[in-house]
């Protein structure tokens, strides 16, 4: 029954990959969902690692964004999102919760751990001066569960990896075909300058996962939607030993176009939760 169940899941993926009429790659997708990208050097010519002979490793990294299901399944509890729905993302969660998620996924589903939490040390590298958590987490480097991508892997990927065509955004040069953001995540579309009362009024909020175009490799929302926290600190370098703020990338529901594109980084303390900020999955080849 497990594997006819197993089988069953790989289809239906399968089959909803099949309805992104943006690509013609057929992707590798693992029985949890994880679609293999295959590494090499950054091919998309908007991305800051173009040129720069920063390669990357084969990983898998979620289709999605982690849904709200998804995360009670694994976590129970509460639902912590603003706007609850189950095939919508998680949001309002912070780097921390979203640690803690994917080593309580990993061993729910048979995987090791990939990080090691030590909620009782305060983590040196941790210089952001309002953090009260600080938890010391460090990596499994060899586990194979699931884990964060770094902004890198989360920059290949979205870049479209060796399929890429050199898109603005992931998936495509029109922000309305790849991306939720503030202009189309309500009731109509929004035209003049970002203003926070018009997103209010117009009930601007993340949408279900998987309803606009996908990239290249098959993945969908990289762009809109709810940012997304990756492993890093951030800093002048792409990998920071220490730091205030941990990478978020992607782009959300309440920001403009600009954030939604490939290139654009950002951070927050990795206490920080919002409406916004959501979490994507990966784990080793």
């Amino acid at each position: 029954m497990k594997k006819f169940l197993m089988l069953l899941f790989i289809f239906a993926a399968l089959a909803a990959f099949g309805g992104c009429a943006n690509s013609v790659y057929t992707p590798t997708i693992a029985s949890d969902g994880l679609i293999l990208v295959k590494g090499g050097s950054f091919k998309n010519t908007n991305s800051n690692l173009y040129g720069s002979g920063a390669t990357v490793r084969d990983f898998y990294i979620g289709q999605y964004e982690v849904t709200q299901k998804e995360w009670l399944d694994v976590m129970g509890g509460d639902n912590p999102a603003e706007f609850q729905a189950d095939d919508q993302p998680i949001e309002n969660v912070s780097w921390y919760d979203c640690v803690e998620y994917c080593n309580e996924r990993s061993v729910k589903e048979g995987y090791t751990p990939f990080y090691n939490i030590d909620k009782q040390t305060q983590d040196p590298n941790n210089l952001a001066a309002d953090d009260n958590i600080k938890w010391t987490v460090t990596t499994n480097p060899s586990a194979n569960g699931y884990r964060l991508p770094t902004e890198v892997e989360w920059e290949y990927a979205a870049s479209g990896g060796q399929q890429s065509k050199s898109y603005t955004y992931s998936g495509g040069n029109n922000a309305d075909d790849v991306a939720w953001y503030f202009r189309n995540c309500g009731d109509n579309y929004l035209t003049g300058a970002w203003y926070w009362g018009d997103i209010q009024n117009n009930n601007g909020q993340a949408k279900p996962v998987g309803q606009k175009l996908c990239n290249e490799l098959g993945l969908y929302d990289m762009s809109g939607n709810v940012r997304e926290w990756c492993w890093d600190w951030y800093g002048d370098t792409q990998d920071g030993p220490s730091g205030e703020m941990r990478v978020v990338r992607g782009g959300g529901w309440v920001g403009d176009d600009v954030p939604c594109e490939i290139s654009y980084r950002s951070n927050l303390a990795p206490f920080y939760k919002y409406n916004d900020l959501g979490i994507r999955v990966c784990r080793n080849a």
